[in-house]
């Protein structure tokens, strides 16, 4: 393998209206065009596997990719966006503060530390996955905060490059195998061109 392929869900409804997200959440119409489209921009580049966080946003994005790729997907739990417990169907607007700050602990929910020990973890995984994936490359599809973590804490980025604070949905970072794990395209949307493109602010969470 020599390359992994970091791929965002695909829109949902939730990040449309800023709601902090439940795990069953399923794409919204545009979304599923946005899967559709990432997936005919991947059909010809070589993965042999997918694998998924398990919230249905991210299992869908990964199904359309499957279809058009005929790659096996694995589920994998610790790919999964940072749990923000009892926050989860409130609207960003009626929060009053900002769940993202650095010392903020959610109720029942994930401190910053114990999501990016979580990710550690998920990382882990996925250079397992990576190393046993042969004839192909490794799609791995995710949320916009463990796509932060992982290209702020794990990944080698371009010279010029920051870690982006938002990541489109069904954004692509294609990431060269192995280490030292350097990322050659970063954050990539060009298979939207012509899609009613008008951003969704959404702190690229969920």
């Amino acid at each position: 393998m020599t390359r992994l392929f970091l791929i965002r869900h695909g829109e949902t409804e939730g990040n449309v209206l800023r709601v902090v997200q439940h795990p069953h959440i399923p794409l919204s119409p545009r979304g599923i065009v946005q899967a559709e489209r990432l997936a005919l921009r991947l059909a010809g580049e070589g993965i042999a596997q997918i694998v998924s966080s398990d919230y249905a946003r991210a299992v869908t994005t990964a199904e359309h990719l499957q279809r058009a790729t005929g790659a096996p997907l694995v589920i994998e739990p610790l790919l999964r966006e940072r749990n923000f417990g009892d926050l989860r169907g409130t609207p960003y607007a009626e929060l009053g503060f900002d769940m993202f700050a650095l010392e903020y602990a959610p109720p029942n929910g994930e401190t910053w530390p114990a999501f990016h020990e979580r990710v550690d973890r998920a990382w882990e995984r996925v250079q397992k996955l990576a190393a046993s994936t042969t004839g192909g490359s490794l799609a791995v599809v995710t949320h916009g905060l463990v796509c932060r973590s992982l290209a702020a804490r794990h990944l080698i980025l371009g010279a010029g490059d920051a870690v982006p604070e938002r990541w489109e949905n069904t954004s692509l970072t294609i990431v060269d195998w192995p280490a030292p794990w350097r990322v050659r395209l970063l954050n990539c949307v060009a298979h939207l061109d012509g899609l009613d493109a008008a951003p969704h602010a959404d702190s690229g969470a969920a």
